[in-house]
């Protein structure tokens, strides 16, 4: 598995969708991923570290594996089948591992905000990360908040019912 950190979410131009870019850690390469809205949304507050007065699907995820005392040791990408990503909780209770199958979405939403590692297998980012030069001028991290925050409310604004027919 090749550890990776979340290096961005950015809106794809083409198709108006959230796009997570996972860069591997002391590495080139990054693994783009297309998430939905509302997903990109709770990442982006996970980043951000904002607090909301009731618990969002991932706070409250992460406070269920707590009470049924377990952990989540880490999230991991394991393939691509058909065009679509597909991920594992990886949780420890008692000693023992529990694997859970997830969105990569909703698995790096629960990774950030419980602080787990997110890994990707090794034959998936060997065939499917991308060598990507992503701009590190001004790379603030309040500034790249506000801008990510500002390309989603557009996105949010800008986005139909109809775009999710296929």
């Amino acid at each position: 598995m090749v550890e990776v950190i979340l290096r961005a979410v950015r809106v794809d131009v083409g198709s108006s969708t959230p796009l997570l870019l996972l860069e591997e850690v002391g590495g080139e390469r990054v693994l783009p991923i297309f998430v939905g809205a509302p997903e990109a949304t709770a990442i982006a507050y996970a980043l951000q570290g904002v607090e909301t007065p009731r618990p969002m699907s991932h706070d409250l995820l992460g406070n269920v594996i707590t009470a049924l005392g377990g952990r989540l040791f880490a999230v991991e990408i394991t393939e691509l089948i058909d065009n679509t990503f597909y991920a594992s909780l990886r949780i420890v209770r008692d000693g023992n591992d529990i694997i859970i199958s997830s969105r990569p979405s909703d698995a790096v939403a629960l990774a950030l905000r419980v602080g787990a590692p997110i890994l990707v297998r090794d034959e998936l980012m060997a065939d499917q990360g991308k060598i990507l030069q992503l701009d590190d001028e001004g790379d603030d991290a309040e500034q790249s908040e506000a801008e990510l925050v500002a390309e989603l409310r557009e996105f949010l604004d800008t986005i139909r019912p109809e775009d999710f027919n296929q």
